[in-house]
């Protein structure tokens, strides 16, 4: 009857040592299972190797952040939310910092330090880690989980399983989609999986020209059909194939979604603060004040030294012509592509390529204030396995140790009363 009293985490990420330290902490006997070769294989990698935890934003910008599925969050950010993980970081020797735009990391800047944290929690708690064991099946009898089976067919018995396995990015960490096949399998709806938090691929030559340049402080604007359904302000980058950074990851999410659907467009503004009179006039202050200079010497007063010539190019102006003999019509073209200089979105990089899986497990599906499936009893999910995602700036890492957080402490008290 031992056995019927386990508590069995399936994934060894984020949200899965979470749930084990918390079902532990709680008495309960858990075993952790991991199918490579260490726990928290990707949480090593996050934040470009530095892990950005969470985010100091309150409740409801926190929700907003995860569009339409964020409402499911209340229940486990109620539990355990960004102040509360700042604490139990802390208190096991990983103290944060808050940098720009609330992103909170270890002071370390060393995402190991909070993966291994983890680790020795789950010794201390005494959680059995099975490293380099699969799960390829649940067990389930008369609709409650009676445990799982392994990749090698071993059985293993547990009155509660919770699912973290992760999405289907970054598959060299162990994320391969796992959790959607067994959650299917016992008759769980789950959303079409796809990249999030992705680069995307432009047409032209023009990002390949300008391949890693970055820009800060500019405007983008996703574009459907000339409809705008998209904006962000802050910094994008250019690639060999298209374009990058923060602002162009978080609207890769919706761009994914509208490829196929029509003309889908990004628009720059390199002039955000300036409005179009603004700039009208500071262009005929530099066209009368430097008008022996040429177009190519005008510009890069106002541009990034590698964007001049395509710049120059797009405007159809070439860059040698002195800057008094640019016309009203010339001037006004420089105007637009200024604070509109589009460019056509093709395509996206690979789900593996992608920081996080958009899609998952039907959240219509759990009962938001246990984490437990509304079909099976005694199955719980947590993590990038549910269909939440947000952008960039800590809030995907929180989802995974809140609803983690809140997985282990349901599936505990259900084994422990």
């Amino acid at each position: 009857m031992v056995g019927e009293q386990r508590v069995a985490v399936v994934g060894g990420g984020a949200a899965g040592m979470m749930a084990a330290c918390r079902a532990a902490g709680l008495g309960a006997q858990v075993w952790l299972l991991e199918k490579t070769d260490r726990l928290g294989k990707k949480l090593r990698l996050s934040g470009k190797g530095r892990c950005n935890l969470t985010n100091v934003a309150d409740l409801r910008t926190f929700i907003d952040h995860f569009g339409a599925t964020g409402p499911f969050l209340y229940g486990a950010f109620s539990r355990f939310f960004n102040e509360d993980l700042r604490a139990f970081f802390a208190e096991r020797g990983v103290p944060t910092v808050v940098e720009r735009g609330g992103r909170v990391f270890p002071a370390s800047g060393d995402a190991h330090q909070v993966a291994e944290a983890l680790v020795t929690e789950l010794r201390h708690l005494g959680v059995r880690i099975c490293l380099r064991t699969a799960a390829s099946a649940l067990v389930v009898e008369h609709g409650r989980v009676r445990g799982l089976r392994t990749g090698s067919g071993e059985e293993i018995v547990a009155g509660a399983v919770i699912v973290a396995t992760g999405g289907a990015s970054y598959p060299r960490t162990g994320s391969t989609g796992d959790g959607y096949r067994l959650t299917e399998s016992v008759g769980h709806t789950v959303v079409p999986i796809r990249p999030a938090l992705v680069p995307l691929v432009t047409g032209g030559d023009l990002a390949p020209r300008l391949q890693g340049l970055s820009l800060r402080n500019v405007e983008a604007r996703l574009l459907l059909d000339g409809r705008e359904i998209g904006r962000e302000f802050g910094e994008m980058l250019f690639t060999h194939d298209g374009v990058s950074g923060p602002i162009v990851l978080t609207l890769s999410g919706r761009a994914v979604d509208a490829l196929g659907q029509g003309w889908l467009e990004l628009s720059i503004n390199l002039k955000p603060a300036l409005s179009e009179e603004q700039l009208d006039r500071r262009l005929l202050r530099d066209l009368d004040q430097y008008g022996r200079r040429t177009f190519r010497a005008i510009l890069k007063g106002l541009l990034p030294r590698k964007l001049v010539d395509p710049f120059a190019a797009l405007a159809g102006i070439p860059g040698d012509k002195p800057a008094h003999q640019i016309t009203a019509d010339e001037r006004a073209r420089v105007r637009t592509l200024l604070q509109d200089l589009r460019l056509v979105i093709t395509g996206h990089h690979p789900l593996a390529e992608a920081i996080i899986t958009a899609g998952g497990v039907d959240t219509r599906e759990i009962n938001p204030r246990t984490m437990e499936s509304r079909l099976v009893r005694g199955l719980y999910f947590c993590g990038e396995v549910l269909d939440v995602q947000a952008d960039t700036g800590g809030y995907n890492l929180q989802a995974a140790f809140s609803t983690g957080w809140l997985a282990g402490e349901s599936a505990a008290r259900a084994m422990t009363e």
